[in-house]
């Protein structure tokens, strides 16, 4: 699925483009303030839908009932206008869609709503940039065009002010006001920053940089090539570094030298003691104690045998992407990708449950409730949850075009979908 201009935006692009070499790259709209809500929320989850560039609202427990959806690039138009009519932004664009975006436009890669529930701030890493969208018209009320050409992921901080993002072209992070989109402050971190994560207390960000992970080379003799690939934990006041843990040797140090040093998605344990975390091209996940600074456990997870071991078929050099940990702390769910599918681990014995089968399941949140983890299946286009204390799925519903980042969030108690959705 490729992305066309509107005939009219595109005839405007080819007459402007007779005159004008290149566009200055776009600066942010305003900023506007959301207006706050007097009325109760409702609690929800949030699907990106990638490539199609929508977000599906979900109800955040059980049945994982549909309630909407949200059109999350309602300035298209004008950011494609943009994009075509300046040459290195339409490289790094068409670069995105080539490599990571396995033959598409990335529209929507992480979302979280206002404390009010009265916007939803989406990152969208083909227009390089952070917008905050009006859940109730649908319209745009900032935007911040990240430093370099791709948007990744973002974490809000505890108190729903804050959202750092990755920009993952220039190795930075920054940090904005959720309410208006003004920087509150930035900083560097290792190539190509991915998942970002708030401490509990909101006193500190980690940040995990994975590298290069759309080359082709990916045996373990060009592993060198990868990149400058560390965890960067920062002051969450100041954004002034304070660790930076260099996973190679720590998993040298643990005996597997043999692994990747790319951290992926991670998950806490709930006092923040211990860190479980994916690398590239490992189906399983390690154990990291925080206090004393080393790999602790391991678990190897089962490979399905219908899996290619080429690992240049595995998509941007993962095999397992997604994992989250249960409110309680006892459980750790793992999103199986490149294995199609998801299983329930025990914390204690890391023994696995079932592997219940999904589609190229891409993230792994933890319902409302508590009770389910929620995992995205990118290849069948669903969100399925599985129950914590069984294994088994519960529910599974159809959402659009290449669903990622699952999070929970807030809408109007009343809320409805915006005419501007589609």
């Amino acid at each position: 699925m490729k992305t066309e201009l509107s005939p009219a935006v595109a005839a405007l692009a080819a007459a402007l483009a007779l005159t004008v070499a290149s566009a200055a790259p776009a600066s942010a709209t305003p900023p506007v303030t959301a207006t706050a809500d007097a009325a109760g929320l409702r609690e929800v989850l949030f699907v990106g839908n990638n490539w199609e560039g929508t977000a599906d609202v979900l109800e955040s427990s059980g049945a994982l009932t549909k309630v909407g959806r949200i059109n999350v690039v309602p300035d298209k138009d004008q950011r494609l206008l943009e994009i075509y009519l300046n040459p290195v932004k339409l490289a790094y664009f068409l670069g995105i869609r080539t490599t990571v975006g396995e033959g598409h436009d990335q529209f929507v890669d992480d979302m979280y709503s206002t404390p009010d529930g009265s916007a939803v701030v989406v990152s969208r890493p083909s227009f390089a940039d952070v917008v905050s969208i009006d859940v109730a018209t649908g319209r745009v009320n900032w935007r911040f065009p990240v430093s370099g050409y791709r948007a990744d992921h973002m974490a809000v901080s505890p108190d729903g002010t804050r959202v750092a993002v990755s920009a993952s072209t220039s190795n930075t992070v920054h940090v904005l006001d959720i309410g208006t989109g003004r920087q509150t402050g930035s900083f560097s971190t290792g190539d190509k920053p991915h998942e970002n994560v708030f401490s509990k207390d909101g006193k500190h960000i980690w940040n995990m940089a994975i590298g290069e992970v759309n080359t082709a080379l990916d045996d373990p003799f060009w592993d060198w090539t990868k990149g400058d690939r560390k965890i960067t934990v920062v002051d969450a006041n100041t954004y002034e570094t304070v660790k930076v843990i260099d996973m190679r040797q720590r998993l040298d140090a643990f005996g597997r030298g043999d692994l990747s040093d790319a951290v992926r998605p991670v998950a806490f344990s709930p006092d923040e003691s211990k860190l479980y975390f994916q690398v590239s091209f490992f189906n399983g996940f390690l154990e990291y104690d925080v206090a004393a600074d080393r790999i602790t456990r391991q678990k190897t997870l089962p490979k399905n045998p219908a899996t290619s071991e080429d690992r240049t078929t595995w998509v941007n050099d993962s095999r397992h992407h997604g994992m989250s940990m249960s409110p309680a702390g006892d459980k750790i769910c793992i999103a199986g990708t490149m294995d199609d599918y998801a299983t329930v681990v025990d914390r204690a014995t890391l023994q696995e449950g079932p592997l219940v089968p999904a589609s190229k399941p891409y993230w792994a949140t933890v319902s409302g409730d508590g009770k389910s983890c929620v995992v995205s299946e990118s290849g069948s286009d669903s969100v399925t949850a599985i129950d914590f204390a069984t294994g088994r799925k519960v529910a599974s519903v159809p959402v659009g075009d290449h669903p990622q980042r699952v999070r929970l969030g807030h809408v109007p108690a009343d809320w409805t979908s915006p005419s501007a959705a589609r």
